[in-house]
């Protein structure tokens, strides 16, 4: 009789990581079994995220990680999603902090922000010191962004923000909000003080997925913003979309985390629980359950192996992303409700982590981007004709 396998690396990806991926990815795993996994469960029943852990997150260097100076880690593409993964197998509102603050907003000021912009904002944000939050999305433009209606107008001295965002991770947390409006029907980036007269940010309560993460409605009436908050580089939707390309990017790696914590929790429960005098992983039912859960987990670390090294080669494009984003968190849904099913009703307690990271991960499965829209982005690059304009 063999033994059962302990880790979730079954072609030994660890192998191809260098010392520093590995390094960075399993202080992040450290962190979240010391600090958050003892906390998670609380925060997910009161329906808050524990902020008072953002300064720590910030120690880490989990902010901003690959990006390069004003006090970020520095690390490569893969080490970054590599430490999304292990936050995300503790939870995927903890893994969505870190994600909006580095890709969503931190992101859009490095590539997008003047050199001024960059020195202001990006230390304090790399320590946590500073919360971001991205408003895109629109109450009635999802899948849709271009046609949002939030305008800013040039009043001289100064930008008129007017208009409504939905959804937005962090909203209520924030110290700034990086807003997409459009100016002279362009749309384009704003660095928005949430402390500006006219904003406000109020919270969408009664969720049943993501609870551990705070997500806000951003109204801005008449918020006046000055000239130099406008990010000179994002101009048109494309830029808007580019810095969700990144957001998915960690996504993919993420979606691999939670299912990993699915996965080994209902292959530790099989072990362990006895039904007809033996253990139920010896059943040929959850073995095979097992196997096709393991095969899937594989099969998107092999897909997350290969987008991080094209991004570090700056070969990646939004289709390679949307593809991973789309085929990780789809199986990582399927992995939680099927391990859902191997607990029987222990699955539905909150004494196993399986039934959060089901219902997180049915929200994970509609931002930035849903499940079918990414079909759409992936039949434009095998088709070369759009079938969503």
């Amino acid at each position: 009789m063999g033994s059962p396998m302990q880790q979730t690396d079954f072609f030994d990806l660890d192998e191809l990581y260098t010392e520093e991926e590995i390094l960075a990815r399993d202080e992040i795993r450290r962190w979240c079994k010391e600090r958050f996994e003892p906390i998670v469960e609380d925060a997910y029943r009161k329906g808050e995220f524990p902020l008072d852990v953002a300064l720590e997150l910030g120690e880490l260097g989990a902010f901003g990680a690959n990006i390069q100076g004003y006090g970020c880690a520095g690390l490569s593409n893969t080490a970054y999603g590599l430490m999304m993964q292990e936050l995300e197998f503790c939870d995927s509102g903890l893994r969505s902090f870190v994600s909006v603050q580095g890709a969503l907003c931190m992101y859009p000021i490095y590539a997008y922000g003047s050199d001024e912009q960059k020195d202001e904002w990006l230390p304090k944000m790399a320590t946590g010191e500073i919360i971001g939050c991205f408003g895109l999305t629109e109450p009635d433009h999802g899948s849709n962004p271009g046609g949002m209606i939030t305008r800013a107008e040039d009043k001289g001295d100064h930008y008129l923000l007017n208009g409504a965002k939905m959804w937005i991770t962090n909203g209520g947390l924030a110290h700034l909000a990086i807003v997409w409006a459009k100016l002279d029907d362009e749309v384009c980036g704003f660095v928005v003080p949430t402390d500006a007269e006219g904003f406000s940010a109020p919270e969408q309560r009664r969720k049943w997925s993501l609870r551990c993460s705070v997500t806000s409605e951003l109204v801005l009436q008449d918020v006046k913003i000055p000239k130099d908050n406008l990010l000179p580089k994002a101009r048109g939707l494309k830029t808007a979309l580019g810095c969700l390309t990144q957001a998915r990017y960690g996504i993919a790696f993420g979606a691999i985390g939670a299912a990993r914590c699915c996965f080994e929790t209902a292959r530790d429960y099989a072990l362990s629980r006895i039904q007809f005098d033996k253990p139920i992983a010896s059943f040929q039912l959850i073995q095979t359950k097992l196997a096709n859960m393991l095969t899937e987990i594989t099969k998107a670390q092999l897909i997350c192996y290969r987008l991080g090294r094209l991004k570090d080669e700056g070969k990646i494009n939004f289709g390679h992303v949307s593809m991973a984003k789309r085929n990780n968190v789809g199986r990582a849904l399927e992995i939680a409700r099927e391990a859902r099913d191997m607990l029987g009703a222990n699955g539905i307690t909150d004494e196993y982590p399986i039934g959060r990271h089901m219902c997180n991960l049915e929200t994970v499965n509609t931002y930035e981007g849903t499940y079918d829209i990414h079909g759409l982005i992936l039949g434009q690059c095998i088709t070369g004709i759009p079938a969503y304009a």
